[in-house]
């Protein structure tokens, strides 16, 4: 019956439109096509990033709290059956607490310690040029040599420029940093405001979002929502939680050996450690460099706390905190990060890997929703159930 009705068809539609090769080539073509068009009219979104630039950080800062404090919310809720407003006020009142602790303690030891730390490097730079001329002055490899050399000259050119451009644009950029203030005043006082409806309204966004759909798609795009929230949610509060971990292991480690701004370069690697996979290596970098230019026994002591702080973080710490959440491959995530980077800036490296992982579920999503509608997989499916009885009485035998 279903090849009489197959042969009806006409043979465009046999051989091209239920033909999953075409029809694959189709949907590629038609998505590039998409993105060409979007790139010829994207003035169209200018408005768009002008409100997105507006309201961006404050929503982004207060996505973050929310991911963290709503599970705790909802148990203080579930538990003591106290009213979620009373629950939201009081966290509040802690936030508030830590940021004036903030505003009036660490922001300003923070910024101290950049100063200090950036007018040092040319220090720290000319110790480690007499350390790296004292291991090489016998001479045995001179290409190694010449190199070291050329590097040293070149990077120390480059320290004492850019020292000096960076005290003159800290001195004629007064109305840049006026702006920034700006933004970060204005975000300081929205962030709140999002934050205290994300945790009083938010269970009730997906249901308002799919009251606009018909009944029949209601189900697939809530499930939807849910999948796109838990893979957020899980990405969030696991790398921050393996970020203040790792800050905590760092100032530790380069506490006992005595690190010159041991504290500052652990704060530096927690904020380095957002970044998945590289961002250890990366906060490590200042940390070795200061540490050799001191003496090579303490370059030796900083391995050590690096070695120790990747098998905790590796083995226990990440395991625990992070798992496989996001199910994604580490060369995925290299090859996200790269990409977002350099198309974004740091904004990429920072929400490539959410993005990503949210477009995959979309597009998983719409795949299954493709597979169900378009009838090009009705014989794959039909296969798998002819094969399953064949697969359940060879694992019974």
């Amino acid at each position: 019956m279903d090849v009489k009705h197959d042969q009806n068809k006409s043979w465009f539609y046999r051989w091209f439109l239920n033909n999953k090769t075409v029809t694959t080539l189709l949907v590629i073509l038609l998505l590039l096509l998409i993105v060409f068009m979007v790139s010829k009219v994207s003035f169209i979104f200018a408005p768009f990033k002008v409100i997105f630039s507006a309201v961006g950080a404050p929503l982004m800062i207060a996505g973050v709290f929310y991911y963290f404090l709503n599970p705790v919310v909802d148990l203080i809720e579930r538990k003591l059956n106290v009213k979620r407003t009373i629950i939201i006020l009081c966290f509040f009142l802690a936030l508030l607490a830590l940021l004036i602790w903030g505003l009036a303690v660490f922001i300003p030891w923070f910024g101290e310690q950049i100063r200090s730390f950036v007018s040092h490097v040319p220090g720290y730079w000319h110790s480690f040029t007499q350390i790296s001329d004292e291991l090489l002055k016998d001479n045995k490899y001179p290409q190694v040599n010449a190199f070291v050399t050329e590097l040293n000259d070149s990077l120390g050119n480059w320290f004492s420029t850019s020292s000096s451009e960076y005290a003159k644009q800290s001195i004629n950029s007064v109305s840049s940093i006026l702006g920034s203030i700006t933004k970060i005043g204005i975000s300081l006082v929205t962030f709140p405001v999002m934050l205290f409806y994300m945790l009083k309204d938010g269970h009730r966004l997906p249901v308002y979002l799919t009251s606009f759909l018909p009944k029949k798609a209601q189900p697939s795009f809530r499930e939807t929502l849910t999948d796109i929230n838990r893979q957020i949610a899980n990405y969030i509060r696991g790398q921050l939680s393996v970020a203040f971990a790792v800050m905590i292991m760092f100032g530790i480690g380069f506490t006992i050996i005595g690190l010159p701004y041991g504290l500052f370069l652990a704060v530096l690697a927690g904020l380095f450690n957002l970044i998945p996979y590289i961002g250890s290596f990366l906060a490590m970098l200042p940390a070795l460099a200061v540490a050799l230019s001191v003496s090579p026994v303490l370059f030796v002591q900083a391995v050590l706390v690096f070695a120790v702080e990747q098998v905790l973080e590796g083995h226990v710490i990440s395991p625990k905190l992070l798992g496989d959440s996001l199910e994604i491959y580490p060369v995925t995530v290299l090859v996200v990060l790269l990409s977002a980077g350099n198309l974004f800036g740091l904004p990429g490296v920072i929400l490539g890997i959410p993005g990503y992982a949210v477009m995959k579920v979309l597009l998983t999503k719409l795949y299954q929703w493709w597979r169900k509608v378009s009838g090009l997989y009705e014989e794959d499916e039909i296969r798998a159930v002819e094969l399953q009885p064949q697969v359940d009485q060879t694992s019974t035998e």
